[in-house]
């Protein structure tokens, strides 16, 4: 394992930290010259540089795979910008918006879905003007009833920042829940202050944390101490993960994560179907593998452990669950299928 005085963001930077062989360089900067590059030193501290399988280094260290562009990958796989009617707002479903403050992370994972918007190079952060008016489309729609603060991370933005807009969301009425989706518990668990607690907080309002881990090596003590700080401050969390080929594509992986997920209050919430983003076919399982998976967990791990299996459909239709399906009609009735994959009637099906 390597440790590194700060994040790594450069193909020379990660070959001096041992992540990467010097020959790769020329492919690698090829890489970074098209999507971007971050590591903090949290997850280079996990990193095993001798395993070539590191499941942690298949996540961040960038693949010269991820030049290859597959005829069915998109620029932007879930279709943000045709649902986005002004900027900074994504509004796919009727009672929930995306927010997006930011399109900057601590660290940047090679199967990202918006690795053509985030990073250095990629669209800005919301202007103070722009920030007014995604809040004034919030604000005149009373059907919004959640706001889920993405990007990027919006977890990168200080105390102040983030106090500011969860103040200016605690101010429309009809708005109840407020989400966070981050990784930065993970990738910069002392980022993770009472400050930045506090600043999530709103009186009357229902905020929750949602963390994305894909591997339970990712689960640190520093991680684990950075979610507790959420939790113990009374704001509930749950998790996202993304199917990853050579990540956490085996039941025992993937078990162990979600486990280590309930261990520290967190409730499994979602598991990704890998979207069509360019360059990240090599990344990707198939739908029947995952569903596999799914039927694998089924009855071998508490119910605490059980995410959804979804896929977000390509060009903005939304996220739908894709798990296994327990049932085959017949006749008259219909035959259900148990954990061990045998066959049981039931009747009537009315």
């Amino acid at each position: 394992m390597r440790s590194a005085a700060g994040t790594l963001r450069r193909p020379s930077d990660l070959a001096r930290a041992g992540l990467v062989a010097p020959e790769r360089l020329a492919e690698l900067e090829r890489v970074a010259a098209q999507y971007a590059v971050a590591i903090s030193p949290a997850l280079v501290e996990l990193i095993d540089p001798a395993d070539p399988r590191d499941p942690i280094a298949r996540q961040f260290v960038p693949d010269a795979a991820e030049l290859a562009i597959a005829p069915e990958e998109r620029s932007d796989p879930i279709g943000d910008d045709a649902r986005s009617p002004v900027p900074g707002i994504v509004h796919r479903y009727p009672d929930r918006v995306l927010l997006k403050l930011v399109h900057v992370c601590p660290v940047y994972c090679r199967f990202c879905f918006r690795r053509e918007q985030v990073g250095p190079r990629g669209r800005p952060s919301l202007s103070r003007a722009e920030l007014d008016g995604a809040l004034a489309y919030i604000g005149a729609r009373p059907e919004i009833w959640e706001v889920i603060l993405t990007g990027g991370d919006p977890l990168v933005l200080s105390p102040r920042r983030l106090r500011e807009v969860v103040r200016a969301l605690a101010a429309i009425d009809h708005v109840r829940i407020v989400r966070v989706h981050t990784r930065v518990p993970v990738a910069t668990p002392a980022r993770v202050t009472r400050e930045v607690v506090r600043a999530l907080k709103a009186f009357g309002k229902a905020t929750y944390v949602v963390l994305h881990v894909n591997h339970p090596r990712e689960l640190t003590p520093a991680a684990r101490a950075a979610c507790a700080r959420f939790v113990d401050a009374g704001i509930p969390m749950l998790s996202q993960s993304v199917l990853l080929r050579d990540v956490n594509d085996d039941a025992a992986t993937l078990g162990a994560l979600m486990r280590a997920l309930v261990e520290n209050r967190i409730k499994p919430y979602y598991l990704h179907q890998g979207d069509l983003a360019p360059g990240t076919a090599h990344l990707r399982t198939g739908i029947v593998e995952g569903q596999e998976l799914m039927r694998a967990l089924r009855g071998r791990y508490s119910g605490l452990c059980q995410p959804t299996f979804v896929l977000d459909i390509p060009g903005g239709y939304g996220k739908v669950p894709i798990g296994p399906n327990y049932l085959a009609d017949e006749d008259s009735s219909c035959s259900v299928i148990d954990p061990e994959g045998r066959r049981h009637s039931y009747a009537p099906t009315r």
